[in-house]
């Protein structure tokens, strides 16, 4: 399963509290995921969220091998 991908435009530059703020909303929505800052020149450019969605072993039926047919 390709992990969900939200991508924020950041205008804001380093110095501005607005992409702290970002950050910390778009982590507080997360479970499992990464939030990764990206910087060019020195200046916060984007902000990207992957999410990731985790199965547990139980309710989650196993995928077996397909079975040959008989001739």
């Amino acid at each position: 399963m390709k992990p969900q991908q939200n991508e924020i435009k950041a205008t804001a530059n380093a110095g501005s509290e607005d992409w702290l703020e970002t950050v910390r909303r778009q982590v507080g929505s997360l479970r499992f995921g990464v939030v990764q800052i990206v910087v060019h020149e020195s200046r916060i450019v984007q902000i990207e969220k992957t999410e990731r969605i985790r199965f547990g072993t139980a309710g989650v039926e196993s995928i077996s091998p397909t079975k040959q047919l008989e001739a």
